[in-house]
């Protein structure tokens, strides 16, 4: 077979069943495109060896008939993700050299399931960004183009070195991390699916920690079916991690049916925001009639405290980071600076500190502290906490109502240019969270599904909120869009 790396996780699982090729092979043609795309900077630690020794176990298991859900698929995972005996810096100087002693429980999941991990992916430092321009490994690049314009787009953040992955066919599916939309965005972004699942589907044990209350792992993948096998694959309950659900993890990919036929979808007009392009626009109503034709009522829904979601989350977002962030001090692990003579351990923690942390990471630790302050923690942080109260109240006033998942946006642009946002005021890179936030300071499941081009050849991407713990209907309604959206461009090749 020839492309093996273009292919899709189902398509490649079932390939592997008929014997149709090996995972050995699979692997071979994905190790070779990543080789070949250093211009795109998406994997950061290779680890081919690795790679080789699970696709040959694989090959093993298949062999046997002894062959779990997604054995000897090659996939990336976010350098965000503990991985044993491989570098897992949360693409941050302040963690060089760190090379953890056990695995993460999602990517231990994943092992089980028989996945081949390809390497690390680049990311935004600590999860923190929505472009990947704040990597310690420089800035991931977008395998898209606005058309024969040669400018380097983003892939969006946190998960862009993920997201920049799939798209371009080097892997057939990665890992993500979503906080504020870290996985809906980049998907956007770059054409494919990516799902938060609800908070406390995935075990967050061995995940380097960003915002605790808000940070869940999730898939980033090239079709709806292919999220569905893999979330299923990454989902469990975990004594390790208090949060984590002990719920039962369904067949995800049983549950798409393609049917919606009664579906209630609803349109919040809340995100119907000033200044929004013509395009982004377009494609949600689009996106609505598309839903609509296939069989499900579309009713307009009232999230009235909409506009308080992306305050409350850059003080919620960054309290919690500041308290997760302390633990790197030059003690025990990673960066420590070098200090002069006579210098203490405060000087240790503040040079440490100043060399390991980026711009970003700072600007998001004294925020932090500052609102946690004694003197301002009930006028921020305290005001916070009620506000999200809020916004899950309205999503679960609609859900009351009877509806069943509802659409918005995915993004409020197409991907833009690295650098043409970072340099700008931080507030307006923070906007690109605009329709994602919400979902996070819920801990509802939402997922991003290509849905076509805007005029510059670029994918914009359409966002469904589902109910939780019901990704199962969430990903049925997404397979209908994807169907009648009908999306199957892909990036031209320049790297």
């Amino acid at each position: 077979m020839a492309d093996l790396n273009k292919l899709t996780l189902a398509d490649a699982r079932d390939a592997l069943k008929k014997g149709e090729t090996t995972s050995v092979e699979l692997t071979e043609a994905c190790l070779k495109a990543i080789d070949a795309a250093d211009a795109l900077n998406a994997f950061v630690h290779k680890t081919p060896e690795i790679a080789m020794e699970r696709a040959r176990a694989a090959d093993a298991r298949l062999a046997e008939g002894d062959a779990p859900a997604m054995c000897g698929l090659p996939i990336g995972i976010k350098d965000l993700f503990c991985t044993r005996g491989v570098p897992s810096q949360a693409a941050s100087g302040i963690l060089e050299g760190f090379r953890p002693e056990y695995e993460s429980t999602v990517s231990q999941n994943l092992i089980d399931a028989g996945a081949v991990m390809l390497g690390k992916l680049n990311m935004d430092e600590f999860a923190m960004g929505s472009s990947n321009e704040t990597s310690v490994y420089g800035n991931a690049v977008n395998p898209w183009r606005r058309g024969n314009d040669e400018a380097a787009l983003t892939p969006g953040g946190s998960s862009g070195g993920s997201a920049s992955a799939v798209a371009a066919d080097l892997c057939l599916a990665a890992t993500g991390t979503d906080t504020g939309g870290s996985i809906r965005q980049p998907a956007a972004f770059t054409g494919i699916v990516g799902i938060k699942p609800t908070y406390g589907r995935c075990s967050r044990w061995g995940i380097i920690a960003f915002a605790s209350s808000l940070d869940q792992a999730g898939p980033m993948t090239k079709t709806v079916r292919d999220a569905a096998i893999m979330l299923e694959a990454m989902c469990s309950s975990d004594a390790k991690d208090s949060t984590s659900t002990d719920l039962p993890v369904p067949n995800f990919e049983a549950l798409l049916t393609g049917d919606i036929r009664g579906k209630k979808i609803g349109i919040p007009r809340e995100y119907r925001i000033d200044g929004t392009p013509e395009e982004i626009e377009k494609i949600w109503s689009d996106g609505a009639a598309m839903l609509k034709d296939a069989g499900a009522e579309i009713v307009d829904i009232s999230l009235p405290h909409t506009k308080y979601a992306l305050p409350a989350y850059y003080v919620i977002a960054p309290a919690e980071a500041s308290s997760n962030l302390a633990r790197y001090d030059g003690v025990r692990y990673g960066h420590r600076a070098k200090l002069a003579q006579g210098d203490g351990i405060t000087e240790m923690y503040e040079k440490t500190r100043a060399e390991g942390f980026g711009d970003e990471v700072q600007r998001r630790v004294m925020i932090g502290t500052y609102v946690l302050s004694a003197g301002f923690y009930d006028a921020y942080y305290n005001r916070a906490r009620k506000v999200r109260t809020l916004i899950k109240k309205d999503f679960e006033d609609a859900f009351a109502q009877g509806v069943d998942a509802i659409l918005t946006p995915a993004t409020p642009s197409s991907a833009f240019g690295l650098g043409e946002m970072a340099e700008a005021d931080p507030v307006q890179m923070y906007l690109n969270d605009v329709f994602t936030v919400t979902v996070n300071l819920a801990g509802l499941p939402g997922i991003s599904v290509p849905a076509g081009l805007d005029k510059q050849g670029l994918p914009l991407g359409l966002q469904l909120i589902g109910k939780p713990w019901d990704e199962g209907d969430l990903l049925n309604i997404a397979a209908s869009l994807e169907k009648s959206a009908g999306f199957v461009a892909k990036p031209a090749q320049w790297w």
